[in-house]
């Protein structure tokens, strides 16, 4: 019996042990849920594990409360498309080593009947003509990137977004199920265009819905990674961190992303500097 008990402590001291040796690094990471929704992180996450041997997790939520999970210390390092949230958030001292990695652009998408007729029409004109007519608007209302950029637009246009106006509906929700829901009430909406894409590739015949304004400067996407500030939060990891900065702004990497498509369209573009 004393020997058999020997043996079983001794295996659980090896197994201890074994597991301490080979446990590997774990990188936490908030990020937009565009990266996630279009399965970006997916595709990149096992290439970093194997290039690298650090696991990346990740939380998908709205840029918003990303930073704000940044600034709590919940994670490691952000991937997210707000500048100018994010430079406040990095002058704050809350991160560092912000780097740009791709971008892609915002476009309003709506009903393949267009009942505002909006079609072609310069951001701010079209937020006009949408109010003007009263037709149905989905925003996010999440305080994400892309809700950040659209209420800019909607600043430009009428100097405040018209979010007591009953056509113009706060969801909550995320990307693509805001989408769906502007496509169920014949409706509006801004979307990055990655994820108008996966949005496209899940919908195939079914998609009710078209991009009505596309291609004004205003409209640009940045996604910029940042690393949480140790001075800020003790239990941060920043040499994770700079691993997967480091990483995903190679050359070979940034090809990786340029490689990844649906139906035969980039999602995002590589601009790492």
């Amino acid at each position: 019996m004393k020997l058999n008990k020997l043996a079983l402590i001794l295996a659980a001291a090896t197994m201890t042990l074994s597991t301490s040796i080979f446990a590997k690094d774990s990188l936490m990471m908030a990020t937009t849920t565009s990266t996630d929704n279009t399965g970006l992180l997916d595709y990149l996450a096992p290439r970093f594990e194997k290039e690298t041997g650090t696991e990346l997790k990740w939380v998908a939520t709205g840029t918003g409360k990303a930073l704000k999970m940044g600034q709590n210390c919940d994670v490691d390092i952000l991937f997210v498309h707000a500048p100018a949230s994010e430079k406040k958030f990095v002058n704050a001292g809350y991160g560092n080593a912000r780097k740009q990695v791709m971008y892609n652009d915002f476009v309003i998408v709506g009903p393949k009947k267009d009942p505002a007729h909006v079609m072609g029409m310069a951001p701010s004109k079209a937020l006009q003509t949408i109010r003007n007519n009263k037709s149905n608007f989905f925003s996010r209302g999440d305080n994400s990137g892309t809700n950040k950029k659209e209420i800019s637009l909607w600043k430009t246009a009428m100097k405040k977004a018209p979010e007591n106006a009953a056509w113009y509906v706060q969801t909550g929700q995320g990307m693509l199920r805001t989408i769906n829901m502007a496509s169920e009430k014949s409706g509006y909406t801004m979307t990055d265009r990655g994820t108008w894409i996966k949005y496209m590739s899940q919908k195939a015949g079914k998609n009710m819905m078209q991009v009505v304004v596309e291609g004004d400067k205003t409209l640009f996407n940045q996604y910029s990674v940042i690393s949480i500030s140790k001075k800020r939060c003790a239990n941060v990891q920043p040499k994770l961190a700079k691993q997967f900065t480091n990483w995903i702004t190679t050359a070979s990497t940034q090809k990786t992303i340029a490689d990844f498509r649906l139906l035969g369209k980039a999602l995002f573009i590589p601009n790492a500097k």
